[in-house]
């Protein structure tokens, strides 16, 4: 009995620990740089405005135009009332034309904590890497050998204490046996083997889960292609190139001939220096020149004097064949900006994907984005006109905002048909 009473004593004390470290992150993370990251950065950018306005300096300013401090609290929570009925909200909507998205979740603790981190932002000064020096820091290894380090330690001192019972015992004249070496103790093996199940069978359903998956999928293309410098530096918009973003269900890869509305005035290049991932630098001039020869256009001559051809760009994001997704009833209907699939694409020298796009991804946006009803004041999409049930709770106060899950937006032949 006393043999099962120190194994469960043993196996607590490794799961507090586990249970303590694992949490750390969690624990250190509830700041508000890391609410930020999660809620606001797709639309908002500390320092400049963004597809909504900066972020620091803003209750600078909603005290300038002498709101109470409790406004931001209620906007956030809030922001489809306050579009209709606050005048402050109402400037905001129409210098920004875009409906923020509520988080009636958020807790003004969070929301004191966000808007303190932007007032400190400071950005940080450009670090240019040398070619072929990593970008990245990734300290798993360092966790994976500190969490290691930490399990011999404890091995060892569980082993120490056996050994100084048994010398207590001794001194009191009670026999028992010689402690058994942890690498034969039944009830260590059985420890060993129960984690590495887990871990191997954690593993295992992580690869499963991830199959078909390509979250961070970023193919070297034919052409350098910077959004960066186009949608970014440039301005220019993504409907330009990727006109059937709002029209229809794809939104298509612009043809050479779209490449050249600018590229036959446009012969160099001579902005920002352009770099890989990898830290090598990229010259731009070199790729406008690729693309006249797959557009068969001379530059010297100005004119087409040889046959051109497709540039034959990988594709980055495609869903299985059995999932149907239409641009148009996201981008048109929706309201719904390119960064909230896309990430941040006019800051991506090269295009990755940003998101996993997996069926539980898209439903928890289907959850929480609500649904742009037509007012009285024109606002919103016309499109939605027909739920008339839902505009009168609306009007008759039972909701404050309604969103896609509950106009059918999870519904398996949504999407599956």
């Amino acid at each position: 009995m006393n043999h099962y009473r120190r194994f469960i004593c043993k196996a607590t004390v490794g799961i507090f620990f586990i249970f303590l470290f694992s949490s750390h992150n969690y624990l250190f993370a509830q700041d508000g740089q890391a609410t930020f990251k999660t809620y606001c950065a797709s639309c908002h950018k500390p320092d400049v405005d963004f597809t909504g306005p900066a972020l620091k300096g803003a209750r600078q300013r909603q005290a300038a135009a002498g709101l109470p401090q409790d406004w931001v609290y209620k906007w956030v929570h809030n922001t489809t009332s306050m579009v209709n009925t606050d005048p402050y909200a109402m400037q905001l909507f129409a210098k920004f034309n875009t409906p923020m998205t509520a988080f009636p979740d958020l807790k003004k603790e969070e929301i004191d904590a966000v808007l303190d981190w932007a007032d400190k932002y400071e950005k940080p000064a450009a670090v240019i890497h040398p070619p072929g020096e990593k970008t990245g820091e990734d300290n798993s290894l360092l966790y994976g050998v500190l969490t290691l380090i930490l399990a011999v330690i404890a091995l060892i001192l569980l082993q120490v204490n056996s050994n100084l019972k048994k010398l207590s015992d001794e001194k009191q004249g009670i026999r028992t046996p010689n402690p058994v070496p942890f690498y034969r103790n039944k009830a260590y093996l059985l420890l060993g083997i129960i984690v590495l199940f887990l871990i191997g069978g954690y593993y295992t359903i992580e690869a499963a889960i991830g199959l078909g998956r390509n979250k961070g999928y970023q193919p070297v293309q034919p052409i350098f292609y910077s959004h960066k410098v186009h949608a970014g530096t440039n301005q220019i918009s993504c409907l330009y190139c990727h006109g059937g973003a709002q029209d229809s269900k794809h939104a298509n890869i612009p043809s050479v001939n779209v490449c050249m509305n600018c590229h036959m005035a446009i012969k160099e290049y001579s902005g920002d220096p352009i770099t890989r991932d990898d830290g090598s630098s990229v010259n731009g001039t070199a790729e406008i020149q690729k693309l006249y020869e797959y557009s068969g256009w001379n530059p010297s001559k100005k004119s087409y004097d040889r046959p051109g051809k497709q540039i034959e760009w990988i594709r980055i994001h495609n869903l299985p064949d059995y999932v149907y997704f239409n641009h148009s009833q996201h981008v048109k209907v929706g309201q719904q900006q390119c960064q909230t699939c896309h990430g941040n694409i006019q800051e991506m020298p090269e295009v990755a994907q940003f998101a996993d796009l997996s069926m539980g991804w898209c439903i928890n946006c289907h959850r929480e984005t609500k649904v742009q009803f037509n007012d009285d004041k024109g606002h919103g999409n016309k499109f939605y006109s027909i739920y008339e049930k839902f505009h009168d709770d609306i009007k008759n106060k039972k909701y404050d905002s309604v969103t896609v899950e509950q106009i059918g937006g999870t519904e398996c032949q949504k999407c599956h048909y």
